[in-house]
């Protein structure tokens, strides 16, 4: 039986994932709170709302939850992730769930690799809300997914920070405190990514192959700042950014691991982008 897909919160992900699943021939519904470039303007955290889009839509045979906080704090996680995703299931109990959660539950501070495992000790507010909203996917037989940073056409945290000249290399907690700032000791910090389509396409993979569960979603070497900074130096003949301390007051925290996608990686699933590095040239084209 062909899918129906419906795509809750159609954002930079959200759109990526209706074009392939387009591309499948998959039917395919989609909806965000504003109605900007979705099939229907609904807003999936007022459960009323909800249910009377679902008298006007075919029943959706899986669903992605792929709504963003919009910059939020815990008020807004937890009216959009956990309220929402509860909504979801309970409107719509008979369709496979799949819910966009993030690696910023891991808050290993070390450098360690991490997996689905992994503990979360010192996890924040957003992050204890993200894992919430996971465990409800999870006891509806659901999929949740942790993506790392996702970059993609015209969208690249690093790159932009970069080209405006407001990038740092960080310092590790260890080098800041003993002033030790050896060149080489720099920027070792480790960046985690996964560009939009290979995302996309890992929502659709595991939707094919009825794999449910958690799963991490990111590339499979993550990189340096001091490497990534470093390529982008070379390729745009500009200087190293300066070096800066670490910033434990970011609103995602301040956080240095390695996150493994083996899990992922086992199901079949393969990013066109292996990591961050191989998609600068892509990126610039599109910049």
């Amino acid at each position: 039986m062909t899918p129906h897909l419906l795509i809750a919160g159609n954002g930079y992900l959200g759109q990526a994932v209706a074009d392939q699943a387009h591309q499948r021939g998959w039917q395919f519904t989609t909806l965000s709170k504003s109605g900007d470039h979705a099939d229907h303007e609904c807003d999936f955290t007022d459960q009323q709302t909800l249910r009377d889009l679902a008298q006007k839509i075919s029943p959706p045979t899986h669903i992605l939850a792929s709504a963003s906080s919009g910059r939020g704090g815990p008020q807004a996680y937890q009216k959009i992730f956990l309220n929402g995703t509860n909504n979801l299931v309970e409107v719509f109990p008979q369709a496979a769930l799949t819910f966009i959660s993030s690696t910023s539950v891991y808050r290993q501070t070390d450098g360690s690799t991490v997996d689905e495992a992994s503990d979360y000790a010192g996890e924040t507010k957003t992050s204890a809300i993200l894992r919430q909203a996971e465990e409800i996917t999870l006891a509806a037989h659901g999929t949740a997914l942790r993506l790392s940073g996702i970059y993609g056409p015209s969208r690249s945290v690093i790159l932009r920070k970069f080209l405006n000249d407001e990038a740092t290399l960080e310092e590790t907690p260890t080098e800041a405190s003993t002033g030790q700032s050896l060149c080489s000791n720099l920027g070792i910090r480790i960046l985690n990514q996964i560009h939009r389509d290979d995302a996309a396409r890992a929502v659709l993979h595991l939707i094919e192959h009825k794999q449910t569960g958690l799963f991490n979603v990111t590339d499979n070497q993550p990189t340096t700042q001091l490497d990534t900074y470093q390529r982008l130096c070379q390729r745009l003949n500009k200087p190293l950014p300066p070096v800066a301390p670490p910033n434990p007051n970011s609103k995602r925290g301040w956080t240095h691991k390695a996150i493994s996608n083996a899990k992922l990686r086992a199901t079949g699933w393969h990013p066109h982008y292996p990591s961050f590095l191989s998609a600068i040239d892509d990126l610039l084209s599109d910049s």
